[in-house]
């Protein structure tokens, strides 16, 4: 979908108000065009196939749902994960002599993270800078030299913790990259104007009425669509998954020791 720095109530207004001109439109050609002793003819077909047609798209749009909400909190733990791992990390490596660059580097790759990466995967890429930092803690990490059993015990945990992290980056960074295939958006977008247009072929008496049925329609589907390309993003929008996660890591586990 298309990203604009528009608010999100704002392009939420313009969804709705686009979908409602639509139908009330296309509604009065449709009166003004087709003789209503014809429409008024073929309500009862028109009725079975909006009713069958409705179902289907609802049942489609519940499905879309579920998978891009699942995808939303599933992208929410990855960010969890990792924000926890770097705090991990950072805890095992202060019990070691010699770690000052390692501290030093997984303190800069959270703010990296925070300050360019964040921006970047709202429109689908990474910080290179953030991931050549993380390389540079493993050299950092290289470096260490432990003695004795207790401080050996800590550096073989602090590789483990520094594999941990790496894999929940690389798990937060594919997360950030699903998105609805193009063709389930083509199919959500041309059923939602069939179920659209369907109102328009009913016959009734009251143009004003029919016109109200018709704006109530459009502007359902219209949100829950705005809805769903919402949440396909989890870095943008107004559901967007922000950095908290890293900023209490930078706050509280990742400072300086006094």
């Amino acid at each position: 979908m298309i990203r604009t720095k528009h608010s999100p109530y704002f392009r939420l207004f313009l969804s709705l108000l686009a979908s409602v001109v639509i139908g009330v439109v296309g509604l009065f050609l449709v009166r003004f065009l087709v003789p209503a002793s014809w429409l008024h003819a073929n309500n009862e077909v028109a009725g079975n196939y909006l009713q069958t047609l409705g179902t289907i798209y609802a049942v489609l749009l519940a499905f879309v749902v579920f998978v891009v909400w699942q995808q939303h909190n599933e992208t929410r733990s990855a960010v969890e994960s990792e924000a926890n791992e770097l705090s991990d990390l950072y805890r095992t490596v202060q019990a070691l002599p010699g770690t000052q660059q390692v501290k030093a580097r997984l303190q800069t790759y959270g703010r990296q993270v925070v300050e360019e990466e964040w921006a970047a995967m709202a429109r689908g890429c990474w910080s290179q800078t953030a991931e050549q930092t993380l390389e540079e803690v493993w050299q950092a990490l290289q470096a260490v030299a432990p003695s004795g059993g207790r401080q050996e015990a800590l550096y073989a945990e602090a590789l483990a913790r520094f594999n941990d992290l790496s894999d929940a980056r690389s798990h937060r960074l594919y997360c950030s990259l699903l998105r609805l295939p193009p063709s389930l958006w083509v199919l959500l977008l041309t059923n939602g104007g069939l179920v659209i247009g369907s109102m328009w072929i009913f016959g009734m008496e009251s143009f004003s009425a029919h016109a109200l049925m018709t704006v109530a329609l459009a502007g359902s589907i219209a949100f829950m669509l705005f809805l769903i390309a919402d949440l396909d993003n989890p870095f943008w929008g107004s559901w967007r998954i922000g950095p908290d996660a890293f900023e209490r890591a930078l706050g509280h586990s990742l400072r300086p020791s006094p």
